[in-house]
């Protein structure tokens, strides 16, 4: 008879106690004390979710979703300027709600709709690991109940708090409520962005239909965008990449639940359902509506919602000083020419010491132009030699440093003239401050020479100054430039002069002071951070120069009533097709110790020709003289201050030149004409706000270096990094893709 083997099931159990160093009864107690805590555990969180079942009452939706536009005021917070989307919502019944576009939302938003009770348990393990992970409150996870009750109970807060009252309360409302009242209030108060809440004024926002007959595209859409309504806008650039994947996924959902045929899916699959034209939101006409893309933008970036921002019941009290932003827009309409449909300005102010801004004009209408000019990258022109003056006083250089501004002057291959505000003339061997004073383009290209790796010391003393790191990277280090042939924001050169303005200390500008939500709470508030990046002494000696371009130099027409240090700048570019150098924008950037101020005039979409279509062009005139009227107006009725007094920094490189004499005048020839020309009689130039000279501005006595017979002008490729100047030498020379004439 065969033996019959029995299994020792102990072994197993002995050896893996054997292996922790106990009896065989450890692991049995092990596991009952892991077993009684995961009962404990249980036990203690459904009291815990009892408790609050009991104590968590659901608020009334009247009292918490009446207040539904969001509002944006002046710094003053009382002002307002204007508002985000009033909720223009026609509430439907679930009936009246066709089934493909219920279909469509539950394959979106929540597959588990009709099985869950409110909450999605893996979900909400899911959006834990990934916000435990992540280190903040991302979101995830969330039901069609959960999103209802977010929507129309709770604020939107980000945090643990918020998320467990949230799912207590839709554990509350999926008991109380059916699942078609749930889903019929969900579709009804839902953001389909564009302005539009709720099914029925998407459907005819999107489509120019009642939400009764949209087919299974338009649905499918509808659905889509929910998801984030300013990411899947139809109505915006590159928005067919972004929306199709999504859109396909929401079919592919609706095959799954058996809502349609995978025909059905496959006839709407990759393409784009046909949009009704997008209508203009009136709240956005003229000026203002620049400030407010400004305002949401930076809400955006700030983690706001569209949800929020639009239909979220906020307060917004931005930095906008109401005097301030007036004042823009009537200097922009004093100073800027009758009849030049193709012109555009930009001014933009920000404050010293907190890069709060306090004023912008980026066009006349922004429902005609959507560009903001005064947050458009454009060439600066000279107005970027502020920052090789830094670089040259952190370097060993100073405000006396001998430079050679003869015109022409060959470095290399490379040959620079002199031209815009400085008039093109030969200045001889000149100090830092007077080549400052009158911009001359071959003193900067002989400064950068001179020192080491210039380029990129002066683009490190441009990042010091507030030009961000962004714009940087896409700047060459040529030796021209200082001339500012790489397009720079406005925004950005006016907080770079605010920079100066404080002392060298660097603030990052922003436009949104503090946001309130409907009840009140405070759920943003800017804090201002300033660093000391550019010496006090270096800062003071900059000051310096730049206020004798107001005093007597090429920026006269740019003086306030208050100390004034500016630049002028008229840039040059070359798109290579013709080989002609054109002008392609106007500065004037500066600053009074309470305010720094940049005024930019380019034409068409950027880069066009402005030399024979705005007359004068440079940046000494028409940019100078609306920099003042603002200024004068901005300024009036406050204190001035006062700039740090000249440091008076000792060069521990170069030559000094202390006093620099006159070169003789040259033959006057028709580009002289041009510094200043007359205007024409169907534009005239208007007459600055302060009184300025009216003769040429006075020029160095040295007698010009004598320089090599003329060399040829090579083409210099352009940066890596695209932009608004295309190839070539700028007009003064520059060896970068265009340049700053003066």
């Amino acid at each position: 008879m065969a033996k019959t083997r029995t299994k020792n099931t102990q072994g197993p159990l002995k050896r893996f106690s054997r292996r922790i160093g106990g009896t065989g009864s450890l692991p049995v107690r092990a596991l009952r004390w892991l077993l009684f805590l995961m009962v404990a555990g249980f036990i203690v969180g459904a009291l815990v979710f009892a408790v609050l079942y009991a104590t968590i009452k659901i608020p009334d939706p009247n009292a918490d979703f009446q207040t539904e536009t969001t509002n944006v005021y002046y710094s003053d917070g009382k002002t307002k300027i204007g508002s985000f989307a009033t909720q223009n919502r026609e509430r439907l019944e679930y009936d009246e709600i066709p089934e493909v576009m219920r279909d469509a939302v539950v394959a979106a938003e929540d597959r588990t709709f009709w099985e869950n009770r409110g909450i999605d348990v893996r979900g909400i393990v899911r959006a834990a690991r990934n916000n435990a992970t992540s280190g903040a409150i991302t979101g995830g996870g969330s039901t069609i109940t959960q999103q209802y009750v977010k929507i129309l109970y709770l604020n939107q807060e980000r945090s643990y708090t918020r998320k467990v009252k949230e799912a207590v309360l839709s554990v509350k409302i999926h008991n109380q409520l059916t699942k078609q009242e749930i889903l019929e209030g969900y579709l009804n108060t839902i953001y389909y962005g564009n302005g539009a809440y709720g099914v029925e004024v998407a459907s005819r926002t999107y489509f120019g239909k009642p939400a009764a007959k949209l087919n299974i595209g338009q649905a499918a859409f509808l659905a889509t965008v929910i998801n984030n309504p300013s990411y899947f806008d139809p109505y915006a650039e590159g928005a067919r990449d972004r929306v199709l994947p999504r859109f396909n996924y929401v079919l592919d959902g609706m095959v799954k639940r058996g809502s349609i045929t995978a025909a059905d899916a496959a006839a709407h699959k990759g393409k784009f359902p046909k949009f009704k034209k997008q209508r203009a939101n009136q709240r956005f006409e003229g000026p203002k509506g620049h400030v407010l893309e400004l305002v949401r933008a930076q809400m955006r970036a700030e983690g706001f919602l569209d949800t929020e921002i639009e239909g979220g019941g906020l307060r917004v009290v931005t930095t906008f000083d109401k005097d301030a932003q007036d004042a823009a827009v009537d200097a922009v309409k004093e100073v800027r020419p009758d009849g030049l449909k193709e012109l555009n300005n930009a001014v933009v102010s920000v404050q010293p010491g907190t890069g709060a801004v306090r004023a912008l004009y980026g066009g006349p209408d922004y429902l005609k132009n959507q560009l903001n000019w005064a947050t458009e990258k454009t060439q600066p022109g000279s107005t970027f030699k502020a920052f090789a003056v830094v670089a040259a006083l952190e370097n060993g250089y100073s405000l006396q440093t001998r430079l050679n501004g003869n015109a022409p002057l060959r470095i290399g291959d490379a040959e620079i003239q002199n031209q815009g505000d400085s008039g093109g003339k030969s200045y001889g061997f000149i100090n830092l401050e007077r080549a400052t004073e009158f911009s001359v383009n071959t003193a900067f290209v002989d400064l950068t020479d001179q020192m080491d790796n210039g380029g990129r010391k002066i683009l490190k003393a441009a990042r010091e100054a507030g030009i961000p790191q962004s714009t940087i990277d896409t700047i060459e280090p040529v030796i021209g430039v200082s001339l500012g042939y790489a397009p720079v924001a406005p925004i950005d050169m006016a907080n770079a002069y605010a920079t100066l303005a404080a002392e060298g200390k660097r603030a990052q500008w922003y436009v949104i002071e503090r946001v309130d939500d409907a009840r009140g709470a405070r759920v943003f508030k800017h804090n201002v951070a300033t660093t000391q990046t550019i010496d006090e002494d270096v800062a003071a000696d900059t000051l310096a120069a730049l206020q004798t371009v107001v005093r007597s130099g090429s920026g006269v027409q740019g003086r306030t009533f208050c100390p004034t240090a500016g630049k002028t700048g008229t840039a040059t570019a070359n798109d290579g097709k013709d080989g002609e150098d054109r002008v392609s924008s106007s500065w004037f950037v500066g600053a009074t110790p309470k305010l720094a101020t940049a005024v930019m005039y380019n034409r068409g979409r950027g880069n066009e020709e402005l030399e024979g279509y705005l007359n004068p062009f440079f940046g000494g005139t028409y940019p100078a003289q609306t920099f003042a009227a603002h200024m004068n107006r901005a300024l009036a009725g406050s204190e001035c201050g006062s700039f740090p007094p000249r440091a008076n920094i000792k060069a521990e490189k170069g030559t000094a030149v202390a006093n620099p004499g006159t070169a003789p005048k040259p033959k006057k020839k028709d580009d002289e004409k041009v510094e200043k020309p007359t205007p024409k009689p169907t534009q005239p130039a208007p007459q600055p706000t302060t009184p300025a000279p009216t003769q040429p501005a006075p020029e160095p006595t040295a007698p010009p270096v004598t320089t090599p017979p003329p060399a040829p002008t090579p083409t210099v490729p352009a940066p890596k990094p695209g932009g608004e100047g295309g190839a070539g030498n700028g007009r003064d020379g520059g060896t970068g893709p265009g340049g700053g004439q003066g």
